[in-house]
């Protein structure tokens, strides 16, 4: 039995005249007994909260920042009118800061033999699996000085996916890889090894591209039009060891190396190219192969969302190990990790001639942003420290670059919200080139 506010206030109002005209127990009793018959009574006509049934519909998947809402239908079964206040109960981050409770509270009633629908608005601020905890209902009897409570567990689960806020940059990287395909009016000779056809020739083109023999066929000039190889694998390896966890501004390493991955793999299933994921540190955490190009981007999101950073060393020979498996022939193998010199020098440095010399391997690693304003301060003490310390470990980080470099690796290093296109521009590179 819960009791009610409505309840304790008449108890205080009632108390007051026994106060000033009967102040002992006889004047007490008189009061609380009635009182106290009408709260066994109201509690007795309240509807019984444990044969309510529950049931739920609604959305199963969300990307974060955006709104998910699940349905709760609540049936009625008893006799006796349901007057209820309802708390539909959801993690924390399931909710912006200060809205949990307005979001997670429903007033309903329902007559006998009927139901009703509420709605509860989601928001996530994390990735991962959202679980639906109990719904507690606080049935209230018609007078609502008493109330019956119980939980009920009425289980759903929504999936909040990756944002992929870098989808933004596709539509230039597109038109890019059209130009290297020869397929725009900007009228660039088309990049690439693979000979793709014959076309008029107009005034801009590029006049060693000219086809004589076709030409000497024909009317008009012809022009020969390239394509950069498809059908390439690239294999994009997320490392979620301990440096994926570190956050670079309100964003984690990882996160932003899956919004990266996500541009990648649109881009590049664009290109007819086929990527596959692997995420690792000391074992496989997710993997994603195989896939045809229309269904690739979703798989690879769901695969994302419940990823989490896991607290250990990432072993580099596992990790060289496991890619070497998942990519039998010569790919592209983009790892997105830390360009920290400790795990690079100790961890994939040993390993990585065992990766270039069957792949071509790009790195690609989040910059902070921080360590470039260290750099710019001036003015104080604690300023000039602050710069000199953010000049080392920029100098390090270059240091680290260069390292891999020597070894035939591509280095992507940019700041969170470059990072994304950075990867993307790299990869357009390395096709103009030739080099997938």
């Amino acid at each position: 039995m819960a009791l009610t506010g409505r309840a304790a206030l008449i108890a205080a109002l009632g108390s007051i005249p026994v106060g000033f005209l009967e102040p002992s127990w006889t004047g007490i009793l008189a009061v609380n007994a009635p009182l106290s018959v009408a709260i066994l009574c109201d509690y007795a006509l309240a509807a019984p909260v444990r044969s309510l049934q529950f049931t739920r519909t609604g959305d199963t998947s969300v990307r974060l920042g955006e709104r998910a809402e699940v349905q709760l239908t609540v049936t009625n079964a008893s006799a006796r009118q349901l007057r209820a206040r309802l708390r539909d109960a959801w993690p924390p981050s399931s909710w912006l800061p200060g809205t949990e409770q307005a979001s997670s509270r429903h007033t309903v009633t329902v007559p006998a033999g009927e139901r009703r629908q509420l709605s509860t608005v989601l928001r996530p601020t994390r990735r991962g699996d959202r679980h639906a905890e109990l719904v507690t209902v606080r049935s209230y009897g018609p007078l609502g000085l008493a109330a019956r409570q119980g939980s009920h567990r009425v289980p759903w689960t929504v999936r909040v996916l990756p944002p992929f806020t870098s989808r933004k940059h596709l539509p230039a990287r597109l038109a890019r890889l059209r130009e290297l395909d020869g397929r725009t009016s900007v009228l660039t000779r088309g990049e690439g090894t693979e000979f793709d056809s014959l076309r008029e020739y107009v005034p801009g083109d590029d006049t060693r591209s000219i086809d004589w023999r076709a030409t000497a066929r024909q009317t008009t000039v012809a022009v020969r039009t390239w394509r950069p190889e498809r059908d390439r694998h690239i294999l994009i390896v997320l490392d979620t060891g301990r440096t994926a966890a570190g956050r670079v501004g309100d964003v984690p390493r990882l996160d932003a190396a899956m919004d990266s991955a996500l541009l990648l793999t649109a881009l590049a299933t664009r290109a007819g190219d086929r990527v596959d994921l692997l995420a690792f540190d000391r074992r496989i955490r997710a993997q994603v192969q195989g896939r045809a190009a229309g269904e690739i981007l979703p798989a690879m999101v769901n695969a994302m969302a419940p990823l989490e950073p896991e607290l250990v060393e990432t072993d580099a020979r596992g990790l060289s190990a496991a890619t070497l498996k998942y990519a039998p022939r010569r790919s592209l193998v983009v790892l997105l990790t830390s360009l920290d010199a400790a795990p690079i020098e100790e961890g994939l440095l040993p390993v990585l001639p065992q990766l270039t010399q069957r792949h071509t391997v790009m790195v690609a690693s989040v910059a902070d942003p921080h360590i470039e304003k260290m750099v710019r301060g001036r003015g104080s003490l604690d300023a000039v420290y602050e710069a000199a310390a953010g000049t080392q470990a920029k100098l390090q980080r270059r240091r680290t670059a260069e390292q891999l470099q020597r070894h035939g690796v591509t280095v992507a290093d940019a700041t969170p919200e470059n990072l994304a296109p950075a990867v993307a521009d790299a990869y357009l590179a390395l096709k103009a080139t030739g080099r997938l």
